[in-house]
């Protein structure tokens, strides 16, 4: 079965060209097309596609804000995958879409197989940053704080990491504890843990080490 997926982009040109590279792959069905982040919670509603590709910086709604929103108004478990497909390559940006709950996050110009595979992974629960940005985030983090410094010799647990991929969706505690079963205590105890054997001081941290190290 093919990967549906949904374009957002406000300018017409780039959702053709990207459609019309899409079109090339014989695992991906293009689905619909939205302008600006309000057309594209109305579509997502109702076409309910797998992957949605949204660019960031959008008129009426940006894509972090759409993403915010469509997680405020739709269960996790129902909602698509989001990579943020851009020109901008901004730390910020970056830090900004992995707290609002974006699966991956790449630039424009990724080659046709580079954009199908990262299409392929969101799919299967993972997240994905293009390395040469997530290689400047985390650059950025190192430089301006001291906490980010190697990996601690004590690993991860299955169960950590499994928090740790929720945290990566942009879950909250609440969301984590009630998806896991575990006490909303118990969840908070477990991100405390994650957070200090990554040697990071927040989630957003844990999660751009975590994928930059492999861990998800």
């Amino acid at each position: 079965m093919k990967i549906r997926v949904m374009l957002v982009d406000d300018q017409m040109l780039v959702r053709s060209g990207i459609k019309s590279l899409l079109l090339l792959s014989d695992v991906i069905d293009v689905i619909g097309e939205a302008a600006d982040g309000d057309q594209a919670l109305t579509l997502i509603k109702d076409m309910q596609p797998d992957v949605v590709l949204m660019d960031i910086r959008m008129p009426v709604k940006s894509g972090i804000d759409t993403l915010n929103e469509l997680h405020q108004s739709t269960q996790r478990s129902h909602c698509p995958a989001v990579i943020m497909l851009t020109t901008f390559n901004d730390h910020e940006l970056v830090a900004g879409a992995l707290q609002a709950g974006a699966k991956g996050y790449l630039l424009k110009d990724v080659s046709l197989e580079t954009l199908v595979d990262a299409i392929e992974v969101v799919h299967s629960g993972q997240t994905l940053i293009q390395p040469a940005i997530s290689q400047r985030v985390v650059q950025h983090l190192t430089t301006n704080d001291s906490q980010f410094d190697s990996l601690s010799q004590e690993a991860l647990t299955v169960k950590e990491i499994e928090i740790l991929r929720f945290m990566a969706a942009g879950c909250s505690n609440r969301e984590i504890a009630e998806a896991i079963y575990k006490s909303e205590g118990r969840v908070k105890n477990q991100v405390s843990n994650i957070l200090a054997k990554l040697g990071v001081r927040d989630r957003t941290r844990a999660v751009l080490k975590a994928i930059e190290i492999g861990l998800i």
